[in-house]
């Protein structure tokens, strides 16, 4: 398993809870209602949006091949 190192900005959302961004991913984006929450969605998030990035590269790899 690959580990990586995403920094995430936390902010308080101000109808409670918080609001989390992983910066470095476009649109990679959670919230929670506890700060420990929070982390864990983003980290779900980003999990999905590595998985998505990998996915469109390997159909970009079949399709250069029709």
């Amino acid at each position: 398993m690959k580990t990586y190192d995403f920094k995430v900005i936390l902010e308080p959302d101000e109808t409670g809870g918080y609001v989390i961004s992983c910066p470095s991913l476009p649109g990679c984006y959670s919230q929670g209602e506890t700060v420990e929450q929070a982390l864990a969605n983003i980290k779900e998030a980003i999990t999905l949006c590595l998985e998505d990035m990998e996915r469109k590269k390997n159909n970009k790899r079949w399709s250069l091949l029709f």
